[in-house]
């Protein structure tokens, strides 16, 4: 086995590559590990020429192994790795983001990077995967214009925390780029201020720095020649005919001052026809396509930079019109939002229930974890125009479903106090640029609506960026606001943040450049702030704050506390005490967990039904206690009572305990099924009730027209032995 290692002090710990022949058959490989995770980057271009494609053809596959966390995972029934997780395909999203705006747009060879993680420990392998993803392509023959660095940071700026670090942070930050800049960011954090955020870009940075001369040496001594990726020469007569009927007429059709793309698209089509209409340009239509596209960001970026102009004529920092309702929808949703920016219309749907209906996470980082919050994301053909396939989930909807997540997940009040399962799905109804932050919108207004006492409402705006075709000489450029349409197809950037009045909750950030300079994210955050605070006045507008209590046809959920050593009594041997209390009181579930919290969760009163059951179920009874007991056996030194459905709630009325005088025999005062009030006299050492009836009801005997006794027997003084 040949092998070769390189490594690098990166936060506390050693990055390590190891360039070995174990892929032999990849044109690029590396085994990176940092700490005890450790992961495989692969890295394959294809020989053939997708000729019948208008876009690069890359595949990013993020490959989770159950091995990896040194665990025999899966169902009983399937213990082989199945479909990715949502958290493979996030990070697998992640290198993708990465890595794609660094190949040459022209490209048409598939190319194929597949991250395996070999092994888990308490560091993520997502910015590992990067890491491994940049030095399996930047040494292959592979044309690409890495090297690229990604690193995480936590609080007061810790690079690359763990798992455990991570898990109550206020920020956790994730940034790649190259030579200064950033190209791609994921942010999860807890109201943050927009200057922390900045010293995190910042920070990030300084790490990329040490990452990138340390990949520059591996490649300087390990690396192959690149193959050629040179953009072909386009035949005179194609520039030739768009230079002569075209080019004079793009500004007006890219700048229409209409919200949508229709009229380049018209231009489009009659360029597209008259290169068909000749032979020799028509067996070219796909690179006369890519052509007419890159005049038409040529002109976006011209009209953006040189004349300050925008697509629908907008001032680069004013957000399209806005539009906030809640609920109205039907009252059988437990809540619901609906929210208007522009072109994009996005309607969430809250859905309540109890802890059981939690979510199960069994994956190679968690297992078995319960979620007990949820955003769903759809976004059906109809949405931009067009027709497809309905049903299933793809990458797209999973990344921008968990990125409204993430926004939300900072404000969601805590289990404690909310014990709820929430879940929102988000129905992206018409599509003009950033439904996921459309999508945070509408679900604030629907928690809000279902009255879910979140901390503060979010809201979310896309950020876009025009940069100068000689942005390296003349440092020309534009930030825009709220973009849509043709700026999001042909702009530079997509830099979406969320957060509250307070500070931001979740940022994500795609690139079409190699990197952008933290002074321009710094200003772009600034921006995306003052763009939140409008869109949070419109919602706040229609709903102040959350409704006051959550919806009549969502379920009452009430809870209580037991002992640990309790829960055995509750449940029953095998279920069945809390069975027959599921059936009795018809609740819609009990969830008891490890630490004694029981949760009920039902509608029309049940919950408080079954909760009455269960507390008397574990009540520790005192004496001085008074009870309304039912007589359940006779003996002939007394009558046995039932204060409670526990299996100690039984006790004893002694023969003396009945009245103030002595009786001839028990029978004579009560019977088997008789209601009688009794009052606790003591709790013997065995913690058995003794019980009095002339203590809690003087009036007892005199109402049942008892005698003092003519002829009785000797009276015990105590509980006999045999009775217990």
């Amino acid at each position: 086995m040949q092998s070769k290692s390189f490594s690098l002090e990166v936060g506390k710990k050693s990055m390590i590559a190891e360039f070995t022949d174990l892929a032999e058959q990849a044109q690029g490989s590396v085994i990176l590990r940092y700490g005890d995770t450790a992961v495989l980057a692969t890295a394959v271009m294809s020989s053939r020429t997708r000729d019948d494609i208008d876009y690069f053809p890359l595949t990013v596959d993020f490959e989770e192994r159950y091995y990896a966390a040194g665990a025999i995972l899966g169902s009983q029934y399937m213990r082989r790795e199945g479909r990715p997780s949502e958290a493979a395909i996030l990070n697998g999203r992640i290198v993708d983001r990465t890595i794609r705006p660094l190949f040459a747009a022209h490209m048409r060879q598939e190319v194929q990077v597949v991250i395996t993680v070999l092994a888990l420990g308490e560091d993520d392998p997502a910015q590992l995967a990067v890491n491994a993803a940049s030095l399996a392509l930047a040494t292959s023959p592979i044309p690409w214009g890495g090297p690229v660095a990604a690193v995480r940071i936590g609080d007061n700026l810790a690079v690359n925390p763990t798992y455990q670090e991570r898990e109550n942070a206020s920020l956790d930050l994730l940034a790649c780029g190259k030579d200064g800049t950033i190209n791609m960011i994921e942010v999860g954090s807890k109201q943050i201020t927009e200057d922390v955020i900045a010293a995190g870009f910042g920070k990030a940075v300084e790490e990329h720095n040490k990452i990138l001369d340390w990949q520059k040496k591996i490649i300087q001594e390990i690396g192959k020649p690149k193959k050629d990726a040179a953009k072909p020469e386009l035949p005179a007569a194609l520039t030739d005919l768009y230079a002569a009927e075209f080019a004079s007429r793009m500004s007006a059709a890219v700048f229409c001052g209409a919200p949508s793309k229709d009229a380049i698209h018209a231009l489009e089509d009659e360029y597209m026809k008259r290169v068909g209409e000749t032979e020799e340009l028509g067996k070219l239509k796909g690179a006369a396509k890519r052509f007419f596209e890159d005049k038409v960001d040529e002109e976006i970026h011209r009209g953006a930079v040189e004349e300050n102009k925008r697509a629908d004529n907008r001032p680069m920092d004013q957000i399209r019109p806005l539009f906030a309702k809640a609920g109205g929808v039907s009252p059988v949703l437990h809540g619901s939002g609906i929210f208007y920016r522009g072109g994009t219309h996005v309607f969430t749907a809250l859905t309540l229930g109890g802890p059981g209906e939690n979510q199960i996470i069994d994956t190679m980082e968690k297992h078995d974890t319960k979620q007990r919050f949820m955003h769903h994301y759809n976004f059906p053909p109809y949405s931009s125009g067009e027709t497809g396939r309905m049903g299933g989930i793809n990458r797209r909807a999973t990344g921008h479903g968990a990125l409204a997540q993430k926004a939300l997940e900072a404000v969601l009040p805590s289990a404690e106090d909310f014990p709820y399962t929430i879940r929102l799905v988000s129905e992206c109804l018409a599509s003009n640029g950033s439904t996921s932050m459309g999508s945070a919108c509408a679900s604030t207004i629907a928690l809000m609506d279902g009255g879910v006492p979140i901390k503060a409402p979010v809201a979310g705006i896309a950020m876009g960026l025009m940069l100068s075709a000689d942005y390296a000489q003349d440092k020309k450029y534009k930030v825009l606001t709220d973009i849509q349409g043709p700026e999001d197809e042909f702009g530079d950037m997509d830099f979406k943040v969320a957060g509250t009045r307070a500070g931001v909750t979740a940022i994500q950030m795609d690139i079409k450049l190699d990197g952008i300079p933290v002074e321009i994210l710094t200003e772009a955050l600034a921006g995306a702030k003052a763009a939140r605070l409008q869109i949070l006045d419109v919602i706040e507008k229609e709903i102040q704050a959350p409704r006051p209590n959550i919806s009549p046809r969502a379920p009452e959920i009430l809870s209580l506390t037991v002992k640990p050593d309790q829960i055995g009594m509750v449940i029953g041997g095998g279920g069945k005490t809390i069975n027959g209390i599921r059936d009795i009181t018809k609740v819609d579930d009990i969830t008891i967990e490890d630490d004694g919290s029981v949760f009920i969760t039902g509608k029309g009163g049940s919950a408080a039904k079954a909760k009455a059951m269960i507390e008397a179920l574990v009540k520790e009874y005192k004496p001085g206690e008074v009870y309304d007991g039912e007589v359940t056996r006779l003996m002939d030194f007394g009558a046995f009572v039932r204060v409670g459905p526990g299996k100690d709630a039984e006790g004893l009325v002694h023969v003396s305990e009945v009245a103030p005088f002595k009786i001839n025999k028990i029978s004579d005062a009560v019977a088997i099924g008789d209601k009688v009030r009794v009052m606790i006299k003591e709790i013997d050492e065995k913690g058995r009730i003794n019980l009095s009836i002339k203590m809690a009801d003087p009036e007892f005997a005199i109402r049942h027209g008892l005698t003092p006794a003519t002829n009785a027997g000797p009276e015990h003084t105590t509980r006999p032995e045999h009775s217990a």
